[in-house]
């Protein structure tokens, strides 16, 4: 469920908004989102696994705080990233 480095680096890479950066909002949005989709495959084929679904509200709750964040700092950086993203229909 885990990102290796090589994929980490390919979204902090497509997620980044200079070149350096590795932690902004918009970077650790793509992180959890692809966490997230991971998480969601593996607990489809296992079915009972609750300490995963539990580990995966967390990473939900923590993605929509930050999208909460990134909102109320930029509208245009919200709709961008969520666009980019795709999700929230």
């Amino acid at each position: 469920m885990s990102l290796d480095t090589t994929e980490k680096q390919q979204l902090i890479n497509t997620h980044q908004t200079h070149g350096t950066d590795t932690g902004s909002a918009e970077v650790q949005v793509a992180m959890l989102s692809e966490r997230i989709n991971r998480l969601s495959r593996h607990l489809q084929n296992n079915i009972h696994d609750f300490s995963s679904r539990q580990g995966l509200l967390k990473m939900i709750g923590r993605r929509k705080r930050l999208l909460s964040y990134m909102r109320s700092k930029s509208e245009q950086r919200y709709a961008d990233t969520i666009a980019k993203l795709g999700i929230r229909g």
